[in-house]
């Protein structure tokens, strides 16, 4: 008895000695996410460009002399000048290029943020709910998406630029409101998957309503797919406004973007290279950005796919 209480009390001695020592931590899965994130050199140091981009779009006019509709009346056509204030020149109006360049950025940012959330919303719930009812409903659901998909995709946006005006909240709607298919596609197959869970099971079980569940249980587990696709939808959508921009169906004088930018300085290029170099830079390099972005949190989120 005396040899049984000893062991006992080595037993016990053992395990305070155990819980007193530092005990590894688990990472989280979002903690897991952003260590991978942050090992992709290109992700986080285009992350980190494109942070800046934006930063400087939105703080640096605060810091610029001139509005990007101000007319210097001393200075047409005039190349890069420190001496004059007009760091990246001024255009065929006497307007400075550096503060239309940060306020077409933006814009084109701008556009492109609602747009992506108009087209993530629609598409969310459009797949989700054709994916967690199937069957006929899902048939016919599907059937719309594809519908549309065979429709020209900038002629659709075209028209509804022409039926409800050039106003800038129309072209964010408009882009959005055919940006949408795809997201709806992925969704919907992401939710085939996720309704025959337990989780899901177990709601339904305890009499929750279809939409219920929906909201609840089916859209919050599709974060990961989203947001990928989502970052890489910012892109298309800004390459969208360029080109509408360009041909003269986004945004209109004396509001700016870069492909309104791109679209005044692509004629006069030889002359004065400056007004299409620099938004054709800033273009460029916020596109290579997101791919990257996208391309990052794709392996952080789903490790399956590095």
């Amino acid at each position: 008895m005396a040899g049984l209480t000893r062991k006992d009390e080595v037993l016990s001695a053992y395990a305070e000695k155990l819980a007193t020592l530092d005990a590894p931590k688990g990472r989280s899965l979002t903690q897991d996410a952003l260590r991978r994130l942050i090992a992709n050199k290109a992700a986080l140091v285009s992350l980190i460009l494109f942070g800046l981009i934006v930063a400087v779009a939105f703080i640096g006019p605060y810091f610029v002399p001139w509005g990007f509709a101000q007319v210097d009346w001393t200075a047409f056509r005039s190349p890069p000048n420190f001496e004059t204030s007009h760091y990246l020149g001024t255009d065929q109006n006497g307007r400075d290029v550096l503060a239309r360049l940060l306020q077409g950025t933006q814009m084109s940012l701008l556009v492109a943020l609602v747009a992506t959330l108009v087209s993530v919303f629609i598409g969310v719930i459009y797949g989700a709910i054709a994916g967690y009812f199937g069957g006929k409903v899902d048939a016919v659901m599907m059937r719309i998406v594809d519908v549309m998909y065979a429709l020209p995709y900038i002629l659709f946006v075209i028209i509804l630029m022409v039926i409800f005006g050039r106003n800038p909240l129309l072209l964010f709607a408009a882009i959005g409101l055919v940006e949408w298919l795809t997201m709806a596609r992925i969704v919907r197959g992401q939710t085939l998957a996720l309704k025959e869970k337990e989780f899901v099971e177990a709601a339904r079980a305890s009499g929750a309503k279809p939409f219920t569940i929906i909201i609840r249980h089916i859209v919050p587990n599709l974060s990961g797919p989203v947001v990928i696709y989502a970052t890489l939808t910012i892109p298309e959508i800004i390459i969208t406004e360029s080109f509408l921009s360009f041909i003269g169906m986004g945004i209109q004088e004396p509001m700016t973007s870069l492909g309104t930018l791109i679209s005044n300085g692509a004629p006069v290029a030889e002359v004065m290279p400056w007004l299409l170099v620099f938004p054709a830079v800033v273009l460029v390099t916020m596109l290579l950005c997101l791919s990257y972005i996208g391309d990052g949190l794709r392996d952080a989120l789903d490790p399956k796919d590095r």
